[in-house]
């Protein structure tokens, strides 16, 4: 008997060292989600950090990724990694300045004068320090994905100038700064969840829209949506989050996987996010939405009040300081 234990000891040994690494048991099973759907870059950028978590920890983190809301909207997957029910989210920076003041600098209107400046900023101090600040509401800030740079699409007329957006009721998401930038270009901004938004453009309730091109994509705007303007005027940032509870169930070797897998996850998503911004364009054009590409200067000139407005001191505005620092970091940028 002890000759036939010993035998099947060293068989099962024998077998353990053959079995694949992703049938062993995973120490930690999460769950990350996006509102947004499976083609989308936060998607990609979620599955690609759901690799390299799995990669870099030795199967012992396994991210299990959920897209187009199947978890519920940002503000629901926030909730959640409050909760600790959700574990890592992808979430745009609008929804986030109801928690920190600090996400407010992505919210005033043509703001960053490229991409790569926008990133610039995102990937500094000033970034880490936006991260951070979403600890007291039970958040870990880990990197800075994107969603792009918003344009507009309407149904009532090409937009060559701020003249052209008055009197058209256009949705934008429940942000104070984003809704006095078009008021101050005579516009109607009418907040409305996104969920309810192309019903809305469909029946005509809703004369227009400002989204990244991915978005006006996926979502299929172009069947509801005649007119398409590049405006750029805000770039929308995505922080990939954790919750604060799990992060710190970690142990310190695993908080580090976290920290190296999340990096190289953004620097993915922004790749997807270049590819398809490359495409897209044309795509939505074959479509049949008609594209124009006005002069900013009268649309920068007219939004200048929102500036007056919401920076200075105190809750609720942009600080100077940071904003000062914004224009030094992309300065030195654009000069680089």
């Amino acid at each position: 008997m002890r000759k036939v234990f010993g035998l099947f000891l060293v068989l099962v040994l024998a077998l353990a060292l053959f079995v694949p690494q992703g049938f062993a048991e995973a120490e930690f099973v999460i769950r990350g989600a996006t509102s947004n759907v499976e083609s989308h870059p936060h998607y990609l950028g979620l599955v690609k950090f759901s690799e390299l978590l799995a990669e870099k920890s030795g199967g012992r983190i396994k991210l299990e990724t959920f897209h187009s809301g199947t978890l519920g909207s940002e503000r629901d997957i926030v909730e959640g990694m409050q909760l600790n029910t959700v574990h890592v989210g992808a979430i745009t920076s609008a929804p986030l300045s109801g928690f920190t003041d600090s996400f407010l600098i992505f919210d005033l209107p043509f703001l960053f004068s490229s991409v790569g400046a926008a990133r610039a900023v995102c990937d500094s101090e000033i970034g880490v320090d936006i991260l951070n600040s979403l600890e007291p509401a039970g958040l870990k800030g880990l990197a800075f994905m994107e969603n792009g740079m918003r344009n507009i699409t309407n149904n009532v007329r090409p937009i060559n100038t701020p003249e052209d957006l008055k009197g058209m009721k256009i949705r934008t998401m429940e942000n104070p700064m984003h809704m006095a930038a078009f008021s101050e270009m005579d516009a109607d901004p009418t907040p409305m969840a996104f969920g309810e938004l192309f019903t809305a453009l469909q029946q005509g309730t809703i004369d227009a829209e400002e989204n990244p091109f991915t978005v006006i994509h996926s979502s299929k705007f172009f069947e509801v949506q005649k007119y398409l303007t590049i405006t750029h005027h805000l770039y929308s940032p995505t922080a990939l989050l954790m919750s604060l509870d799990f992060y710190e169930t970690l142990p310190e070797d695993l908080k580090a996987v976290v920290a190296e897998a999340a990096v190289e996850a953004a620097a993915y998503e922004r790749q997807m996010c270049d590819e398809q911004e490359a495409m897209l364009l044309d795509e939505l054009k074959a479509e049949g939405m008609e594209v124009t590409m006005p002069d900013m200067a009268p649309f920068i000139e007219a939004t200048k009040g929102v500036f007056d407005t919401y920076v200075g001191e105190g809750p609720g505005l942009v600080n100077p300081a940071v904003l000062q620092r914004v224009y030094e970091i992309m300065a030195e940028y654009e000069n680089r």
